[in-house]
């Protein structure tokens, strides 16, 4: 029987309280010391629609969701008829017997238990609001005691959740038990596998959201301004900045040094964040793909008026409101091209909660750095879904506040001060920030030319010439943004090229590929332009593959444009239907190229 290799798939109606008990059935498999992920896949309304979580215990580690759904818990009658379909051949469906079984939901080589979980909770909870949710502890047991999760670390985690609620933990725990209880009568036998601890495994790891990990990066990086406006699936980012800034960022006499700001849309947004960082605060702002749209007009402003801005874009399905609670990597050429005229952006993209809490860190200091907007590049899958993670620990780096001029500096230079002067040639100019004394020290910001000078200007030279300088930008960026991930040897024949939340499915498809004979690396990019050691990868290798979640080949694009001469190397793997990604997603495109050659 296979240990701690279980993927179940609890289908319930949004709004029902299954969270909670989806929460502490996985955070209890994680007590145990079990490898596990967990990925929700929720609606786009407050209540009433169907939602799906799945729990994936792996003893190999991958946490990316599994192809196939080893047990099934139907508890929403609204999809059980479509849900009893996906359960692999051989495998479990949970029901409740409460009222009995359809026969239209008998799919042949699949294993049915039933569990009265209605009648339980009627025969062993008092009468309440909160009664009809507490349904969903029941299935909570039965897991515990067909798959051995162990009913202390259960304990544990009701504690750790409803910890100053003790009859809230005394009635959650009694319908667990009478679940377990309910499967055990039944002397349930199967083969699917079993979980089993791993004594000190997860002792020294941590349960978080990609969001959370971004937010505590921009608290560490020294954020002071937050200026946003609500959109699925960035909200809960500046949430957790809200929560995390008075307990990480106290004042001495009690005042905020810090200010959060819900801007009445997303351009307003956006222009607070160019107006505090002009004034030399650390700011940024989080929306994703629609809020993108609206901010590209304040993007090219910060671009050519050259003002440090920070925006978190958190991907989600498109174009238009598309499929708003799904995953997607679609936005990438948005961000690196976006307003209009001639712009181009760095990215940062972040792939496991490490690199969510450095590279949203590194961000402010790449932004102050280059004086011009810095996307940070996540998804639904990275930023909403609980991972296990090493803890997160700051570098304690000072700041980088780039080439910022004080009067003892302006006094050095013998008073002259050129805010658009380039003098390295790495694009940048010296800046000063308000409140510089020096009377040499202002200058005008526009969106329109300005000369070397800062004066304002409509010469055809100092245009192209300005343009030119503030490309350079972008190369300079090439240089900073760390260098890209390489796991392997490097030198297989095969490679493949793997996004943010792209890289847990790359990684366990790579590793299925070998079991059978095809040996290949990977290279994580951590942000656009792209560096030279990923086109080097290319070339060392005699195909690349490149994993995106978009129909186009966002990143392919990027590729072909700069390096024509490697498009005959790569082919793009493009899955794109919402759901996180999956290992055997990647293989069937994989296997279809293949048979495309």
């Amino acid at each position: 029987m296979p240990v701690n290799d279980i993927n179940i798939c609890v289908a319930t109606a949004n709004g029902s309280g299954s969270a909670s008990s989806n929460n502490i059935l996985f955070k209890s498999i994680f007590h145990m010391g079990v490898p596990c992920s967990s990925k929700n896949m929720f609606p786009s309304n407050i209540q009433g629609l169907p939602t799906w979580y799945q729990i994936r215990a792996n003893a190999e580690g991958f946490m990316a969701r599994k192809d196939v759904i080893d047990v099934m818990i139907i508890f929403n009658p609204a999809t059980e008829n479509e849900d009893v379909t996906r359960v692999r051949k051989g495998g479990m469906v949970i029901y409740d017997s409460t009222k009995g079984l359809d026969e239209s939901l008998i799919v042949e080589g699949v294993q049915y238990v039933g569990l009265p979980a209605e009648q339980l909770v009627k025969d062993n909870v008092k009468a309440g609001v909160l009664r009809k949710k507490m349904r969903n502890m029941v299935y909570v047991g039965a897991v515990a005691s067909l798959f051995n999760v162990s009913m202390k670390s259960i304990e544990h985690v009701l504690k750790a959740t409803f910890g100053n609620k003790p009859e809230v933990i005394e009635n959650n725990l009694q319908c667990i038990k009478v679940g377990y209880q309910s499967i055990e009568e039944q002397n349930i036998t199967h083969d699917l596998g079993t979980l089993k601890g791993v004594e000190g495994a997860n002792k020294d790891k941590i349960i978080i959201e990609g969001n959370t990990a971004a937010a505590l990066g921009c608290i560490f990086g020294g954020v002071s301004v937050v200026s946003w406006y609500p959109i699925t699936p960035s909200s809960s980012l500046a949430e957790a900045i809200e929560q995390y800034l008075p307990k990480l960022r106290p004042d001495k006499d009690g005042k905020k040094n810090y200010a959060v700001i819900q801007a009445e849309d997303e351009i307003a947004a956006a222009g607070m964040v160019l107006g505090a960082s002009w004034a030399g605060a650390r700011s940024m702002t989080c929306t994703s793909g629609p809020g993108l749209s609206l901010m590209n007009e304040m993007v090219g402003l910060s671009y050519f008026g050259e003002v440090p801005c920070n925006i978190f874009i958190i991907q989600r399905g498109g174009p238009s409101t598309g499929l708003p609670t799904r995953t997607q990597q679609s936005d990438l050429i948005s961000m690196y091209t976006c307003s209009h005229g001639d712009t181009k952006h760095p990215v940062l993209i972040p792939y496991d909660m490490k690199t969510s809490f450095e590279l949203s860190r590194f961000s402010f200091d790449l932004s102050e750095r280059l004086q011009t907007t810095v996307f940070f590049a996540s998804d639904l899958d990275l930023g909403m879904n609980l991972w296990v993670s090493d803890p997160l620990e700051d570098s304690g780096a000072p700041f980088d506040r780039g080439e910022v001029l004080n009067e003892e500096d302006l006094k050095a230079r013998g008073d002259q001060f050129a805010r658009f002067m380039d003098e390295d040639g790495d694009g940048v100019a010296a800046r000063t920030i308000p409140g510089n004394m020096h009377r040499n020290a202002a200058y005008f910001t526009s969106g329109a030319l300005q000369n070397s000078l800062g004066r304002r200007s409509e010469h055809e030279d100092e245009y192209r010439d300005t343009l030119l300088r503030v490309r350079q930008k972008l190369e300079t960026a090439r240089d900073l943004i760390p260098s890209p991930v390489i796991l392997g040897s490097g030198d297989k024949k095969i490679g493949f090229i793997a996004l943010g939340s792209s890289v847990e499915a790359t990684r366990e498809a790579v590793s299925r590929l070998k079991k059978s004979g095809i040996e290949s690396d990977i290279i994580i990019p951590l942000g656009l332009p792209l560096h030279d050691e990923l086109y080097a990868f290319i070339e060392s290798h005699e195909q690349t593959y490149i994993v995106e979640q978009n129909r186009d080949g966002q990143v392919l694009s990027i590729i072909r444009d700069e390096r024509p001469d490697l498009s005959s190397k790569i082919i793009c793997l493009r899955v794109f239907n919402g759901l996180p990604i999956t290992a055997g997603g990647i293989i069937e495109e994989y296997d279809k190229a293949g048979e495309a050659k």
